[in-house]
């Protein structure tokens, strides 16, 4: 069979799955292959955090309650202990009362959520499977791939019936994890990983486990030994499902079988409890960021692209932000209007991203182990002394890791090459602070407008042109240029004080995922060309 499709999307995990939305969002074709009959992943459940950032995406998509619906409940603190056991000592407690639910966090309408992949890529599926634009086609494989200056031609498999297809695309979209070899086809990177560890993940049922300790209920438990962090026990569900991650040193994978899983489960408790098992995984620790995330009409996101130890959460929701950034280029591309530069552009913007944000996870996950403190589980006033200390410094130095709102929300696309620059100074990036802006090429800030709306919920289909204030200029030419490239305009015309002192300008040009393309207090002198630079029609490059 031959089949046609504007986008082909490899790969049906949660990245796969965000790009898929996103393109059907906009009213563009795709279509998904994925070799498994994927349902999140239940025997090996990996992502839980989803960030504000990635929550207004949800937001976008229509799906955001949803997610809060399926996810840990609302009640449930999303507080980290440290702990010798969780009848042990505590030597550290780091609250996070803005996250889940419906908190209320100044800079965003979306406070950040824990929802499993086991139930966060079912709803990604389902919003998918609800566009008509969009086909998901699970048990086919992807065997090869070739491309030319005008397509892509796949080959791939019905697993299920044996049949193989040929697929005529105008782009591909790797978003099938880090064991994909399409990097590797296209000449991307051929030995460029890091492997930092071989953990075992050891998931378990469990009922109330709280009431077998003292500390309360929690999210994350980091279990520490006298040289360091030696497990991680994470709340899956704020109820009766639980991982816990063993971090060891090994550079190979362990038998599942050699897990004495009741000797582990007992050591991090304090005491026996009843439980069952559910699976018990190893996995591979890795830091990367691959070379390119283009070659021609083929684009790398996600783990395909980059991938970092889970220390910090920002492996998914990095493969969300590329999910997006990529999603509105080739809509534009395929509705006709994308410059030569605007696809691009992927690759300057969100490699940065992934770099920053690898060297983060990498530092806190090295930051786990320590000189050996023999007296740290002594219960004596020298233990209790050395348990002290440990505390103020995993205070000072890893709450990062788990209060990173300038991770998730501050990147920003300064050096793209469709984003205008002022002159300004740029504000400071920081890990844990985030300070909303309108430098070009950040996200453009929430407030809450008159009607219940967030400044956020009019960014997405089209350029928006904040109009902020009274006797702003007129932005008609501005419209004009856009039509003339055939690019989506709006205008939204607001004169209400909060949304002004956080856009710092009278005119802000919004790009359609968000970030600011251009800003002023005045019309520049040539607004066409400010419109040729963010659509990217200024300059040649690779095939679009």
């Amino acid at each position: 069979m031959k089949i046609e499709t504007p986008v082909v999307i490899v790969g049906g995990g949660p990245v796969g799955l965000g790009l898929a939305v996103e393109l059907g969002w906009r009213g563009a074709e795709c279509l998904l292959v994925d070799e498994l009959e994927r349902d999140g992943y239940r025997t090996h459940p990996r992502a839980n955090l989803v960030n504000s950032r990635s929550m207004e995406f949800c937001r976008r998509w229509g799906i955001a309650e949803r997610v809060k619906e399926v996810g840990t409940p609302p009640g449930y603190p999303h507080t980290a202990m440290y702990v010798t056991s969780l009848r042990g000592h505590l030597i550290a407690r780091i609250d996070r009362p803005a996250h889940g639910g419906g908190k209320q966090i100044a800079f965003t309408p979306e406070p950040p959520q824990r929802c499993n992949q086991i139930w966060f890529d079912p709803v990604l599926r389902e919003r998918a499977e609800g566009f008509s634009t969009v086909k998901l086609r699970y048990r086919w494989r992807l065997d090869s791939f070739t491309q030319d200056e005008k397509s892509v031609a796949s080959r791939v498999t019905d697993v299920a019936t044996g049949e193989s297809h040929t697929i005529r695309s105008g782009y591909l979209a790797a978003c099938c994890g880090g064991r994909s070899p399409i990097r590797r086809i296209l000449g991307i990177d051929q030995n460029e990983d890091e492997v930092l560890g071989v953990p075992i993940s050891v998931y378990f049922r469990a009922k109330n486990l709280w009431d077998y300790h003292d500390k309360g209920k929690g999210v994350l438990h980091f279990i520490v030994g006298p040289t360091g962090v030696w497990a991680t026990l994470n709340s899956l569900n704020g109820g009766d499902l639980w991982r816990v991650t063993l971090h060891g040193g090994a550079k190979e994978h362990a038998a599942p079988e050699a897990v004495d899983h009741k000797d582990v489960l007992t050591r991090i408790v304090g005491i026996e409890f009843p439980y069952e098992l559910v699976a018990i995984s190893p996995w591979v620790r890795k830091k990367l960021v691959t070379a390119a995330y283009r070659r021609g009409r083929v684009f790398l996101a996600g783990d395909c692209a980059h991938q970092n130890t889970p220390t910090g959460g920002y492996g998914m929701n990095t493969g969300m932000g590329d999910a997006v950034d990529l999603g509105w280029k080739l809509a534009a591309a395929l509705e006709g209007w994308a410059g030569p530069k605007l696809l691009d552009s992927y690759d300057a913007e969100r490699r940065p991203v992934a770099l920053r944000n690898v060297e983060e996870a990498t530092r806190n996950f090295q930051l786990r182990s320590f000189a050996p403190i023999p007296e740290l589980v002594e219960a004596t006033p020298a233990g209790e002394a050395a348990r002290r200390r440990l505390g103020d410094e995993i205070v000072k130095n890893t709450s990062r890791e788990l209060l990173s709102d300038g991770i998730a929300m501050g990147y920003r696309y300064d050096s793209s090459p469709i984003i205008c620059p002022d002159g300004s100074e740029p504000p400071p990036l920081s890990v844990t602070e985030y300070l909303q802006s309108t430098f070009p090429g950040a996200r453009a800030p929430h407030a809450w407008l008159a009607d219940g709306r967030s400044t956020i919920d009019l960014f997405g289909k089209a350029y928006v042109m904040l109009r902020l204030g009274r006797d702003v200029p007129d932005v008609a030419r501005f419209a004009d240029a856009a039509r003339r490239r055939g690019a989506p305009f709006e205008v939204a015309t607001i004169d209400e004080p909060t949304v002004g002192s956080v856009c710092e300008k009278r005119l802000v040009l919004v790009r359609p995922d968000g970030h600011v393309a251009w800003r002023g207090d005045a019309l520049p002198a040539d607004t066409a060309a400010v419109i040729a630079r963010v659509t990217g029609a200024t300059g040649a490059s690779s095939p679009a």
